[in-house]
């Protein structure tokens, strides 16, 4: 059995994506129907170095430039988040659609499939899909931009 497979069915198991995070005991992929639900509640956004350059040549900004006009220093003071709008949503959305779709932070890549809260359905429109393992692993991969350590 694959490290994967054995997350699948195991929900004790420390998921091969994010070493960490508990993994579902079945293998249901959230197919995301960007609703944008994610980016309008109130929460932080946090980024590394490498997320603030991408992010930041996006933009077409310096680095020091983008921190400037774009993050905030997280309540834990262990590093910079994005700040959000009045309204508690996330400063990139712009309508329906992220700005940064391209470079967005890997905590917003990684939801809802390997890390939600619960209730987030009541929210989230994401459409659960039971698939094989193969397939799941694959939409993963593909979702999060993630391979298996």
């Amino acid at each position: 059995m694959t490290p994967l497979s054995t997350a699948l069915f195991n929900p004790k198991i420390v998921s091969p994506f994010a070493p960490g995070r508990l993994f579902c005991a079945v293998p249901i992929f959230y197919e995301c129907q960007r609703c944008t639900a994610c980016c309008r509640w109130p929460g932080q956004v946090r980024l590394t170095e490498a997320e603030i350059s991408r992010l930041a040549g996006h933009k077409n900004l310096s680095e020091h430039e983008f921190i400037q006009r774009f993050t905030r220093l997280r309540p834990d003071r262990q590093g910079l988040a994005l700040q959000e709008t009045p309204d508690g949503g996330c400063i990139f959305l712009d309508g329906d659609a992220c700005a940064v779709q391209p470079v967005k932070p890997q905590q917003c890549r990684d939801f809802p499939n390997l890390w939600n809260f619960p209730g987030f359905g009541k929210i989230c429109r994401a459409q659960p899909r039971e698939l094989a393992e193969a397939e799941f692993r694959r939409r993963i991969s593909e979702a999060t931009g993630r391979t298996e350590r």
